[in-house]
């Protein structure tokens, strides 16, 4: 197929529409895409999702796979890795459309959705239909927008399987894409036996894409299973971090570490941030915590429904909320380009998690920050996240005199949180409120007033 050949086209179920463009001069910015081999449609998508240019390992990836080879990319998170797999795809479906043309599987439902957003993004002007495969959504739902004939199919490998066993007229037998994204976590998280059920039932004949942070020994088995002759691109064979990411570090005792992420938030305001905890609960916590303070903020974190994390994911994405307080459910795979900063609330206890936190920001070239709030008892963790990122970072200034003129303000919205977390959970039952925290994210005002003069006259009987 012949590169950048294609310009406006439209998509349908068998046969390609076609139209006239005009063609890219020296001074066109789709030129840096079209180089590559995309076609102009495919280019303005591009430049509609403020790709200025492409990554390394777009530049690398996208001539290899539009020239019919398979590929295993190995990059950093925020590489752009998503739009290296979903270009070609697309630049071939435009001449071979047809539906069930591609499969992406994905270790998580977030990760899935924002792959589908992607192609969608990058495919609305040539008419592309996709799907999402996931739990937590309801498969009769997801049987009728089957029965639509997508071109493009996204899920997690156990939602897909329960669709290819029980999905009526739903089956792979003419697939011509699959892509495996983020292929180390997929084998970690034990879907090697989905993996292997969908590759019985697949063409042989199909092109395989592999995407991994790691090239792990499970890894490197899976491609030998499934990979022809496959091209490696690598564009980073250790855990780092890039230049554009300015990183520091804040060391503080344990007890005024509310405080202090508070002050840090203060310091920086305006700017859109993730904050990382370890635990579902102090997820919930933090982002109470924070909004009886007066700061935007929303929780995503394991316990929460599917629908009321996309719910919290979509409510930062627009802007009504411009802090999320997440747990590693977050920290991998979800692409929000105006994220400013990431805060580890909690250091994390696997070094290599503190790559894929921070790499929500200073995505795809832009400049970003990172603050790790490192107490006593995070010292020889947070040495060997230095040791293995091979920097060491900046100390983040304070002036303590304005720390505590937070202390009590902080304190008093701290006890708030617990209170409310307690309100939540003997009003719903804990189970129930485990699996439904809309309250953490009310906007009831009358009953968070409420709340809170029951905890100041409770303050005041003590006294």
């Amino acid at each position: 197929m012949g590169r950048g050949s294609n310009e406006q086209r439209k998509l349908t179920n068998g046969e390609a529409g076609s139209g006239s463009g005009s063609g890219s001069g020296s001074a066109d910015p789709k030129k840096a895409f079209t180089d590559l081999g995309v076609c102009s449609a495919l280019a303005e998508g591009c430049l509609a999702l403020g790709w200025k240019s492409p990554t390394d390992i777009q530049r690398q990836a996208v001539p290899q796979l539009i020239d019919g080879k398979d590929v295993i990319g190995l990059a950093q998170t925020g590489s752009g890795k998503t739009g290296a797999f979903a270009l070609p795809i697309l630049q071939e479906l435009l001449d071979k459309p047809q539906p069930f043309f591609a499969l992406v599987l994905s270790p998580t439902r977030e990760l899935a959705i924002q792959i589908a957003e992607q192609f969608e993004a990058l495919g609305v002007t040539i008419g592309l239909k996709s799907v999402v495969l996931v739990g937590g959504v309801d498969m009769m739902a997801q049987s009728i927008a089957l029965g639509r004939r997508p071109h493009v199919i996204v899920g997690t490998p156990g939602r897909v399987v329960d669709h290819l066993s029980n999905t009526k007229g739903f089956n792979l037998n003419k697939l011509k894409h699959l892509v495996l994204d983020e292929a180390d976590r997929l084998l970690n998280m034990d879907f090697e036996q989905e993996i292997d059920q969908i590759l019985k039932v697949i063409p042989r004949d199909r092109r395989t894409q592999l995407f991994s942070a790691t090239m792990t020994s499970k890894v490197q088995k899976l491609q030998r299973a499934c990979l022809k002759n496959p091209v490696r691109v690598e564009i980073c064979s250790k855990y780092s971090t890039v230049d554009t990411l300015r990183q520091q570090y804040l060391f503080i005792p344990a007890k005024f570490k509310e405080c202090y992420l508070v002050y840090a938030l203060t310091e920086l305001s305006g700017s859109t941030a993730v904050i990382f905890t370890r635990t579902c609960d102090g997820a919930r916590r933090n982002a109470l915590l924070l909004r009886n303070l007066g700061f935007a903020s929303i929780p995503i974190h394991g316990n929460m429904s599917q629908a009321k994390r996309i719910g919290s994911l979509n409510k930062f994405k627009s802007g009504d909320r411009n802090i999320l307080v997440a747990t590693d459910v977050a920290s991998r795979g979800l692409d929000i380009p105006s994220v400013d900063m990431v805060i580890n609330y909690d250091v994390p206890l696997n070094p290599k998690d503190y790559v894929h936190r921070v790499g929500r920001t200073a995505r795809a070239g832009r400049s970003g920050r990172s603050l790790t709030l490192v107490t006593q008892y995070d010292v020889e963790m947070f040495q060997k996240i230095e040791h293995l990122i091979e920097k060491k970072m900046e100390n983040f200034e304070t002036q303590e005199e304005a720390v505590l003129v937070l202390q009590e303000r902080t304190s008093e919205a701290s006890r708030l949180a617990s209170m409310q977390m307690r309100e939540t959970d003997s009003r719903k039952g804990r189970k129930r409120s485990a699996k439904n925290l809309d309250d953490d994210d009310t906007n009831d005002q009358e009953h968070r007033a409420e709340l809170g003069l029951r905890y100041v006259k409770s303050r005041k009987s003590r006294k």
